[in-house]
């Protein structure tokens, strides 16, 4: 007795978008390359990567961390690039000033797809986390390839040199990077807390805010990840940048709210991608 294959449907046949993340591990799960990969998988994206740095963590911090040489990194990215369709790219913790000037180099010379940049420079607990190594002054040579920047306050002081106590600060710094080159800048106020958690936008011509309503909830690791890698995916499905960010920002709202009480870890716990997606599904 022979049994036919069951049909698949058409919208499953269909070729999958390509994202690609270039970023660190996190052997705790909830940030780098798992929230990346997660997230582009939650959105009907298939992801690849390209690991920059391998990490000891957990939900309380950093244990110990060791970088890729930038010789690693380009073999990793020439394996993707020269066999993948990626329509789209973000970037998480380049390690090192090296990484971040190899990465610069290849948009220079166009080598790089779409690039959504989180310059990943400070650590939760606002120290930076490559002191006596440029990397910051690497990132901004890297943003005049980038079709979006994501830095959160402590970044966006430390790349400005000025601290943003307010929406006008925010917005100064948001006009500032976005003279180096990039197509939508984005300062995440998500450190300010209120009754909503606030980002500006600068897309060369306008100022948009981008609003959700503040979570109380400890279990934001892996937040900035999940934000960038939204927009990453959203880039691949084709939509502009800035509407990307709206998307984004909708989805790491879902994500947060979906875990925030979770009691996974001892510390900061992670977000559920995989939910987000599910509730966006069922409201349309």
């Amino acid at each position: 007795m022979t049994h036919d294959a069951p049909a698949v449907p058409a919208e499953l046949r269909a070729m999958p978008k390509v994202a690609l993340t270039i970023a660190g591990s996190d052997s705790g799960g909830g940030a780098g390359l798992a929230a990346d990969l997660r997230t582009f998988c939650a959105l009907g994206v298939f992801g690849t990567l390209v690991v920059t740095a391998v990490t000891a963590q957990n939900t309380v911090g950093v244990r110990d961390f060791l970088a890729m040489t930038p010789a690693m990194v380009s073999a990793q990215l020439d394996a993707v690039l020269s066999d993948m369709p990626v329509l789209a790219a973000k970037t998480g913790m380049l390690a090192t000033s090296g990484i971040v000037k190899l990465l610069a180099g290849r948009g220079a010379a166009g080598k790089l797809p779409p690039l959504v940049i989180d310059p990943v420079l400070v650590s939760s607990s606002g120290k930076p986390m490559f002191p006596g190594d440029d990397v910051a002054g690497a990132y901004r040579a890297l943003f005049a390839h980038a079709a979006v920047v994501t830095p959160n306050l402590p970044e966006a002081a430390l790349l400005t040199g000025r601290e943003l106590a307010d929406l006008q600060a925010m917005e100064a710094a948001a006009r500032e990077l976005h003279a180096l080159g990039p197509q939508l800048v984005i300062i995440k106020g998500g450190r300010r807390r209120g009754a909503e958690a606030v980002d500006v936008a600068f897309d060369g011509r306008c100022v948009t805010l981008l609003r959700a309503p503040w979570i109380d909830t400890v279990n934001v690791h892996g937040t900035g990840c999940t934000f960038s890698a939204a927009i990453a995916a959203n880039l691949a499905l084709g939509l502009e940048p800035l509407e990307a960010a709206f998307e984004a920002k909708q989805f790491v709202t879902r994500a947060i709210l979906g875990g925030s009480q979770w009691h996974l870890g001892a510390g900061h716990g992670p977000l559920d991608q995989l939910g987000a997606a599910a509730v966006q599904a069922r409201t349309g």
